[in-house]
């Protein structure tokens, strides 16, 4: 955004308001024309401190460079003001918060649940032991859940080798946190990465 003379704060005011990270990112920035001080203390693009100069012979120097003039210090005697781009450096922190926000908002070990049935055929079971298998690489908890209808119940001691099979399978990455246990008409078992 180069030299204008839009009163101070307002395309600041929008940008913030559109981002919902508004929060996060610096408020108040005087930019260009709203800087109010007459002298200022100028850093010019490449952090290089060119020294006091006035606010006229500042903008003169961000105009010609293509750039913003941005008050970054303005509780300083005179005013820190630097030669940037701004649009740069809103897009910049706008991307440091996405990328904290990645890093906090996840948790890594979430409950995963895996529906079994007494009748479930046997390439079926593969591809669930095969998601169980992924889910615990990943670091999730696995609970596989096994439910009975009807006349299956009388027929338990099925459930409990299906359930000791898949976590044969699996017992190179996963060990057992809850055994196998019958509730009502499901069985569980629970597994933790190692």
């Amino acid at each position: 955004m180069p030299y204008d003379d839009r009163p101070a704060g307002v395309d600041v005011f929008i940008l913030l308001r559109k981002a919902r990270w508004s929060k996060t990112v610096k408020r108040g920035l005087r930019i260009n024309g709203g800087i109010r001080a007459d002298k200022i203390r100028l850093v010019d693009e490449e952090n290089n401190q060119v020294g006091i100069v006035s606010k006229e012979e500042a903008m003169s120097k961000a105009q010609e460079a293509g750039l913003d003039l941005v008050e970054v210090a303005p509780n300083s005697e005179p005013p820190v003001c630097r030669i940037m781009d701004y649009g740069k450096w809103l897009y910049q922190q706008k991307r440091r918060v996405r990328e904290a926000h990645k890093k906090t908002v996840h948790p890594v070990a979430t409950l995963k649940e895996i529906r079994l049935r007494p009748e479930t055929d046997k390439h079926d079971l593969e591809i669930k032991v095969k998601h169980a298998r992924e889910f615990l690489e990943k670091g999730h908890r696995v609970q596989l859940s096994l439910m009975f209808r009807g006349r299956q119940m009388l027929h338990k001691d099925q459930g409990y080798a299906l359930l000791n099979e898949i976590m044969e399978g699996l017992q190179d990455i996963a060990k057992v946190e809850r055994p196998s246990a019958l509730t009502g008409r499901r069985m569980t078992l629970l597994l933790v990465p190692k």
